[in-house]
């Protein structure tokens, strides 16, 4: 249990970064997560304000059979299909998820106290398959708080829309490139005109675009390492940043110009950014680098358990770190370019190698499951 001494010493930065309008979400999720509490203390005592998921966190969640032996055992008893069990086990756990948050969603009125649920990776290439799987994941979960995401591949961005025009709230996933960031905003803008002409409420339809990090660094820093001359390597470290920071920039534009304006007259929510992917992968640069350095207003921050506790512990919040910093970010993707690294090939290659990893961690779990269900005698 931790006491309130304790829980006001490790709440200093992640306050100031609440305090600077950012939404600390967890990005891990399980059932032992829940059923111990943890949940509930992490949104007591570290600020935490929303959940994100993905395939590769219910893999190992699931993967571990912890916590969930009793629904897999009647499962196997109904002989359901591995598939049908996967999203029986995941839907159940972002639904007790989403009534842990059911508080902050109401006191931040619809804002945070979210909870986010991936359709299947294996359909992100088929924009119906997408949208039929998005109905079905909000039908299944049944929460006014989650958000279903979907992601911004070129057969995801029509599903935005479609998804967006029948009221359901979205979070768009693995967006690398500025380019397509755009794309996933006009995306969300059309749906929510599709949604005004069909008469929805507009006010009850949120959206948040998981713009990835780190990613974005280990691979363009990686070139630069092959490089190896002082110029190159006295860019690494920048890239994510600078692409970040042109994204927020980005944002700023769209959600004040004057299609966005009609639609916020009518009651509509901004597309709030999210940084994804902000574990650091290199051991060289401060763990907490991608959430000092990315601090700004309406902006969410889903961060693995390892990296809040950092930065509860020793996070350097010193408030906007993003909008001064549009010049610089221009100049450092500039000059890598310079030295030969396409951009446009990089977050390409990263947006195939997301899509590509979720759908292994897909297959994997799957794969548990199946052995799970086999092992109580009944064919999977």
């Amino acid at each position: 249990m931790i006491t309130v001494t304790e829980a006001t010493a490790t709440a200093g930065a992640l306050k100031s970064l609440s305090d600077e309008g950012v939404s600390i979400w967890l990005d891990d999720l399980s059932r032992k997560r829940i059923s111990t509490g943890n949940l509930a203390e992490l949104v007591a005592t570290k600020n935490v304000v929303g959940v994100t998921t993905n395939p590769s966190i219910f893999q190992a969640a699931i993967g571990s059979g912890e916590g969930y032996e009793e629904q897999l055992a009647d499962l196997a008893v109904r002989g359901v299909t591995v598939d049908e069990a996967v999203r029986m086990m995941t839907t159940a756990d972002v639904r007790a998820a989403a009534d842990i948050l059911h508080s902050v969603y109401d006191a931040s009125h619809g804002a945070d106290g979210r909870v986010s649920i991936e359709v299947d990776p294996r359909l992100a290439h088929d924009t119906v398959a997408t949208v039929a799987e998005a109905k079905q994941l909000a039908w299944l979960v049944d929460r006014p708080n989650v958000l279903i995401k979907i992601p911004a591949t070129q057969a995801g961005l029509p599903a935005i829309t479609e998804v967006i025009a029948q009221g359901i709230s979205v979070n768009v996933t693995l967006i690398f490139s500025l380019e397509r960031y755009r794309e996933v905003m006009a995306a969300y803008l059309a749906g929510l005109e599709q949604a005004a002409a069909k008469g929805l409420d507009l006010a009850t339809i949120h959206s948040v675009a998981s713009f990835f990090v780190s990613r974005v660094d280990s691979e363009i820093d990686k070139r630069l390492t092959v490089l190896g001359t002082d110029e190159a390597l006295a860019l690494k470290g920048k890239a994510a940043l600078a692409n970040a920071r042109l994204a927020y920039e980005a944002y700023e534009e769209v959600f004040a110009g004057d299609r966005w304006s009609a639609l916020e007259s009518a009651g509509a929510n901004r597309q709030r950014p999210l940084w994804a992917s902000t574990g650091v992968k290199d051991p060289a640069y401060k763990d907490t680098l991608y959430v000092d350095e990315l601090v700004a207003p309406g902006t969410v921050n889903t961060m693995p358990e390892a990296t809040l506790n950092a930065t509860a512990d020793h996070g350097d919040i010193h408030g906007d770190t993003v909008t001064g910093g549009y010049a610089q970010a221009r100049a450092d993707l500039a000059a890598v370019e310079k030295l030969g690294i396409s951009y446009d090939e990089v977050v390409g290659k990263l947006e195939d190698e997301g899509v590509a990893k979720f759908e292994v961690a897909w297959q994997e779990l799957l794969d548990a499951v199946t052995k799970s269900l086999d092992s109580k005698g009944v064919e999977a």
